[in-house]
């Protein structure tokens, strides 16, 4: 497998890459800036390069931390490891920890939304603001339909030819989940990058199959504990949503609005599910925006 750890995709990722080894697993993170520290979390099948366009302009006035979960991007894909909600948040937390952040403004989107939800309701004093793109952090009751794709890759021997096999959450997933088509070439690259066999795209695949639809699944009862402890951050949040997004569609703004209803609320009609490559200069302006009326 070719070794990422000083790829900058022509110069379109020129982040020095750090590491941080947590039982026996190396997690690529980036830390460019000085100030208040901004996490910027990631979700499948993307990693750290999701914020590339969001990096330049924050780390002028803060500290921008992108960590790289397990099995994604330059960080270690084992295949001797439990790829589940419990353990991305023990890896998160414990790289928090060791950085000793506080005073945290979290950016989360996708799974990025319970891994570092997971992380705050445990240290809620380190936490200062949160920004909440297109994400979740909710139990799922049994018999709820997932996104067309999602359900497939869940399903035995299908999800293993389709994930593994032919990276379809990569060709597939991905591209389904952007509304501007016509960047899709100049940032496709540097996500095929990470997942180049079978044996690479272990996390893509055990992603979907960690979502928790009904109380029987393994990872309920993570997820149920961070659900009911959300209300530990009472911190200014904002919530910036694509309105295009095939997998975790508009409603949720209104299950979030439940849970912080002080929290401002942006819709975006010209984004899908990775809102980051759609509108990354109008993201990054609401964040800017947001960062300074809550100082």
């Amino acid at each position: 497998m070719t070794d990422l750890t000083n790829e900058t995709f022509d110069g379109t990722w020129p982040y020095q890459p750090r590491f941080f080894e947590h039982e026996g697993v190396r997690l690529h993170y980036v830390d460019e800036g000085e100030g208040e520290p901004i996490v910027m979390l990631h979700g499948n099948p993307t990693w750290g390069y999701l914020y590339r366009n969001f990096i330049p302009s924050l780390s002028e006035s803060n500290r921008c931390v992108v960590p790289d979960h397990m099995g994604f991007g330059k960080s270690d894909k084992p295949l001797d490891q439990p790829y589940t909600l419990a353990r991305h948040i023990e890896n998160f937390s414990a790289l928090m920890l060791d950085l000793d952040l506080q005073d945290v403004t979290l950016v989360m989107q996708d799974w990025g939304g319970p891994i570092g939800l997971g992380f705050g309701v445990e240290h809620p004093e380190r936490i200062k603001r949160l920004v909440i793109l297109n994400t979740w952090a909710f139990r799922i009751p049994e018999g709820s339909p997932l996104a067309p794709l999602l359900e497939l890759f869940r399903q035995p021997h299908v999800g293993e030819a389709m994930v593994q096999g032919l990276n379809l959450f990569v060709e597939g997933f991905l591209p389904a989940g952007i509304y501007h088509k016509e960047r899709l070439e100049e940032f496709m690259p540097a996500y095929r990058a990470p997942f180049p066999d079978w044996n690479s795209r272990i996390g893509t695949l055990a992603f979907p199959r960690d979502i928790p639809v009904g109380d029987e699944h393994p990872s309920t009862a993570t997820m149920g504990h961070i659900q009911d402890n959300l209300g530990k951050l009472n911190v200014p949040t904002t919530i910036i949503w694509a309105l295009k997004d095939p997998a975790i569609p508009p409603p949720l703004i209104d299950a979030w609005k439940g849970v912080y209803p002080h929290a401002e609320e942006h819709r975006i009609e010209t984004a899908s599910h990775f809102l980051q490559e759609d509108e990354p200069e109008q993201i990054v302006e609401l964040i800017q925006d947001f960062l300074k009326r809550n100082p």
